[in-house]
């Protein structure tokens, strides 16, 4: 894995930041609507985290794929750990999984 550059790269993003999406575009202008549902989640929980832009690197919106095992696009991780896209997040929010899992990982929330 670390003669893989993408894989390098994610794994920096991952080790930097607590919550990261990796997403059609950027929180404040996601470009699907999976993307928008996962951010609306998260902004509503009040969590803090880095949206990372696939659309603006082909090799990345590919590597994320590889890396995780998962087909789609939205995906989010919490302290490094792959947690899903955009149906498993909108599930667990609505049934308290979410907040829970982000609270035992020391993830501030604001609601």
């Amino acid at each position: 894995m670390s003669d893989n550059p993408v894989f390098e790269r994610i794994s920096k993003d991952l080790a930097d930041n607590d919550v990261v999406l990796f997403m059609k575009g950027t929180p404040v202008f996601p470009q699907c609507g999976f993307s928008a549902a996962v951010v609306q989640v998260l902004s509503y929980l009040g969590v803090k985290f880095q949206g990372i832009n696939v659309l603006d690197d082909p090799s990345l919106r590919d590597g994320i794929k590889q890396f995780s095992d998962w087909p789609t696009i939205p995906q989010l991780y919490v302290k490094g750990e792959f947690i899903g896209g955009c149906d498993i997040i909108r599930e667990m929010a609505a049934n308290g999984e979410l907040q829970d899992m982000l609270a035992e990982k020391g993830i501030e929330l604001a609601a």
